[in-house]
């Protein structure tokens, strides 16, 4: 689209068309203007040369940075390929490592779950020895009460209690100190307890046994040796006084010392006693065996008695022994005198005391079992 001009020139006045004009013959050229055209035409060809051999170096340069590029482009996939290679290695390594990862996560859960058996071993083994020895503790206390109420005596359990003290000790388990210290309340408990010692009782009437048939009875009381002199032996007379003394005088010395054992003889023949029990003097001396034999028999039951732990039993042939001993020997005897207090010694002793039950030891042992074997 033009544009109108602003100002059109405006048509001459008075103007007369002028014919049209043919054409006009060109000047003929100046001299010095074939000279500009031969520098123009040089100078042409200067600058057609420099562009040819820009265009050779600029060919050049482009052929160079091609050869470059290529080489880089070379390098390029050479590297691309070693880094594919690379990526394929690595993600090889990795699905390597993630197998191995995975390998030991099964061994390190394989590995935790066998600690834990192992754990759990170790506490059932732990508890299975406690409950053991906690078994044998038991049994044995047992065995001692009875070997307590067999003897009657308190050492058999005494002996035990100490030993399961000393054996608890030496586990140094916590949960088996309810049980030490339930032993040494049964302990303390048996020490101080009174219980009778059969054993000493025994003995006792064993020694009243051997002793019977040396017993003097009130129907042959012990013969007693003749009175002797209390003065002193005359001292021996001297050679000259013997030799004048005579026939006469060793006669009358002799007659003498026989007519002293003559009324001893004699006072021995009538002796009176007071007899508070008169048939005790009307034992015969063939009946004096059977009465010792029954009191041997009557001592021997006593003694069964007392290791039957039938104290009533042993109490009733104690009181007929110390019955037949007062009424039928000699208690003017020291020996007679001896077994009787012997006699009374056992009776007063052969009462039932019991020996003290560990039930103290024995409760804290199923306490004790019994929280070991419940579920934690």
């Amino acid at each position: 689209m033009s544009e109108t001009p602003a100002n059109p020139p405006e048509p001459a006045l008075n103007s007369v068309p002028s014919p049209v004009p043919g054409p006009v013959p060109a000047p003929p050229a100046p001299a010095g203007h074939g000279r500009w055209i031969a520098a123009g035409a040089a100078v042409l060809a200067a600058l057609a040369a420099a562009a040819v051999v820009l265009a050779w170096n600029t060919q050049q340069r482009l052929k160079s940075l091609e050869a470059e590029l290529v080489k880089r482009q070379q390098d390029s996939g050479s590297q691309a390929t070693e880094a594919r290679t690379l990526a394929r290695q690595a993600e090889l390594t990795a699905r390597e490592s993630a197998a191995k990862l995975a390998l030991l996560e099964a061994r390190v859960a394989e590995t935790s779950m066998q600690r834990t058996q192992l754990e759990d071993l170790i506490q059932s083994l732990a508890r299975s020895r406690d409950e053991g020895v906690l078994v044998e503790v038991e049994a044995a206390l047992r065995v001692a009460v009875q070997q307590a109420a067999i003897t009657g005596s308190a050492e058999p359990l005494v002996q035990t209690l100490k030993q399961a003290d000393e054996r608890l000790a030496r586990f140094n388990q916590p949960r088996l100190e309810r049980v030490r210290l339930a032993l040494a309340q049964d302990l303390e408990r048996t020490r101080s307890a009174g219980v009778t010692e059969v054993t000493v009782l025994t003995v006792r009437l064993d020694d009243v046994i051997r002793q019977v048939d040396e017993l003097p009875l009130l129907s042959a009381p012990e013969r007693r040796s003749p009175a002797r002199s209390s003065e002193p032996a005359a001292p021996a007379a001297p050679a000259s006084a013997a030799s004048g003394a005579g026939l006469a005088g060793l006669i009358g010395e002799r007659w003498a010392s026989l007519g002293a054992v003559f009324w001893q003889e004699v006072k021995n023949l009538v002796r009176v006693t007071r007899i508070d029990q008169p048939e005790a003097m009307l034992v015969a001396p063939e009946q004096a065996f059977f009465l010792r034999e029954n009191l041997k028999l009557r001592l021997l039951n006593a003694r069964l008695a007392l290791l039957s732990r039938q104290f009533d039993t042993a109490q009733s042939d104690l009181r007929e022994a110390q019955a037949a001993l007062d009424k039928y020997f000699d208690r003017s005897s020291r020996r007679v005198v001896v077994a009787g207090e012997l006699l009374r010694g056992v009776a007063g002793q052969a009462r039932l005391v019991n020996v003290p039950r560990p039930d103290a030891t024995l409760a804290a042992i199923a306490t004790t079992m019994a929280t070991a074997g419940s579920p934690r």
